[in-house]
This record gives C-alpha cells, structure tokens and sequence, in this order.
C-alpha cells in the first residue's frame, strides 16, 4: 500500500436491497454511514444481509481525477464505484479505469478469478476503497440473460446464482430432488443442465417442465416423504415456502441419513423479522455457507457443497 493510502481496521458492509434494517441488527455501533454502506471498526463480522463486503477498505487523498483514476488502477484493474456524496466527480473516476464487463452473463458460467474491487468518495478528495471483496460481481449486482420462455416463473434465478457461487453444477448422471417444486422453475433449471429431477409437490408443476427429458414428478407433501423413499440423490433443492425452523429439521433428516451429498435450500423469512437463530443452526452446519444472493429477497440461501 503506498504512502498515499491508509488502511482502515475496520470492515465495510454494503447492505442487501431494502434490508438496511436488518443489516443494522447485525452490527454493533457505532459505524459509519456513507449511503448503504455501513464501516464497523474492528475485525470482518458475520453478517448476512448484504450484497458486498469490503474485506480490506482504505482511504486515500488525491489531487485529480486522473490522479484517483491512477492510484486505483496501481492496486489492481476492477473496480465498481458506489456512488454516494460526489456521485459525478466518482462516475468520472470510473470512466477513466478499465471498463467492467456490463452484458448480463449467460449461464452456466465460472466465477472470474480476478478480484473485484469497490469505491466510493467521502468528500471531493477523498475516497475509500478495498481491493478485496466478499462479491465478484460489481457492488453484488449479477445480472443473467435471462430464459423469457422456458422457465415458468424467475425463480430460477435464484438457483442459478447458488450454482454459480457454489462452484459446481449437477448435470448429466447426476440424480437431483426438487422440493416444492411447483411451477417448476428450479426443476426447468436442473433438467436443463442434463440432470435427472425428482420434482415433488402437492401441486403440479408446468406441463413444458414436466416434459422435460429427465424429469419425474412426485404428487406428495415433500416433509412427508421420507429420505429412504427417494434414494440417494447428488443434489437436495428447496425454494418451498416454510418456516425456517420446520426447514433445517427437514433438511437434518437428509443430513442424516446420509442419502443427499449437496443442498442448496432457500431459507424464507415470515413477516417482517428473520429468524436469526434458526439461520446461525443452518451456518453452524460444518462445510455449509448462508448467503443473501443478489435474486433472493426477504430470504437467504443456504449451500453445502461437497462436490
């Protein structure tokens, strides 16, 4: 870091879309306020609604535009702008730095290895940064070109996302069960990677959906189908709208018996709270992340990956 720079003791928490509340619930005061973003002093925190974590932020003073333009791009080349105060004088920054990829991503695709930093002014000389964040898309936006024909509700998206973040996708030979299934969006998204999807709902999924190659459907109350009824599955999926705690002991009778070897579970809030401890079960899990994914809503994404 150059003389130019200072490098903060603290974390930076941009807050997931319209849940600045909660994010505030998880932090301790006092913080700093630029915008959604929150600064906490002290060592990186858990917390799970947001959509970006600067991991190692830092201020730094400069003259010119060219000058921030040039301290950035000698740290690294991504760098998204969040604008707050100057919100012109930080777009010209940016304009003067590498370009970002801006078409939506065509899926199935990789997590791109280089690191995605972020920026923001706090006054017209003066801005904070941190080359290393929790998100490799530009402040935790992911935008798909997105299937307006296909897939029966957008629901997918939230699913493609997990499998992006995961690092692995189930595909052909790969036995898959979708929980809740109806209308069928996560099983249209699996089937379409070439996997074999058990769809399981009291309600039937979308004629298209379940005629794709692959798929079965099971007409049942999913809770009460036992994990010996289905056999072993490579991959456990579940957008069914429950209460969290009725969803991790659901998902510990799959952990147990030892029939399922990924999950990826949406944990759906009720009202306007989350349930904060049923979601610390959930991350206590050894191997497993609990995400709030840049499609999720009022809900949060829990992964285990073995694969």
């Amino acid at each position: 870091m150059s003389d130019t720079m200072t490098r903060l003791d603290a974390a930076c928490y941009h807050a997931a879309p319209g849940f600045m509340a909660h994010l505030e619930g998880e932090l301790p005061e006092p913080y700093r306020r630029d915008g959604d973003l929150l600064t906490v002093l002290g060592e990186e925190r858990t917390a799970y609604w947001t959509r970006n974590v600067w991991k190692e932020p830092f201020t730094a003073e400069f003259g010119s535009i060219s000058d921030a333009a040039r301290l950035l791009k000698g740290v690294q080349r991504n760098w998204a702008h969040y604008p707050t105060r100057n919100a012109r004088r930080g777009e010209l920054i940016a304009a003067a730095l590498p370009p970002l990829p801006s078409k939506p991503k065509a899926f199935p695709f990789s997590v791109p290895g280089a690191p995605m930093g972020a920026f923001t002014l706090l006054d017209e000389h003066t801005l904070l940064a941190s080359a290393a964040c929790s998100s490799p898309w530009p402040n935790g936006r992911l935008d798909f070109a997105e299937d307006r024909e296909g897939p029966p509700s957008r629901a997918y998206r939230k699913l493609w996302e997990a499998l992006v973040m995961a690092g692995a996708m189930p595909g052909p030979g790969r036995r898959c069960v979708d929980a809740g299934a109806c209308p069928g969006g996560w099983t249209w998204a699996l089937a379409g990677l070439g996997a074999e999807v058990i769809a399981i709902d009291r309600a039937p999924i979308d004629d298209r959906v379940a005629a794709m190659p692959g798929v079965s459907f099971v007409k049942h109350n999913a809770f009460t189908i036992k994990p010996e009824d289905i056999g072993p599955v490579d991959w456990f999926c579940s957008d069914v709208i429950c209460y969290p705690p009725a969803l991790y002991d659901w998902v510990s009778l799959w952990l147990d018996s030892g029939l399922a070897r990924n999950f990826v579970c949406t944990i759906k809030m009720q009202g306007t709270e989350w349930d904060r401890q049923t979601v610390a079960r959930f991350a206590a899990i050894p191997g497993s992340r609990v995400l709030h994914l840049w499609h999720n809503k009022h809900e949060l994404t829990w992964l285990l990956v073995r694969d």
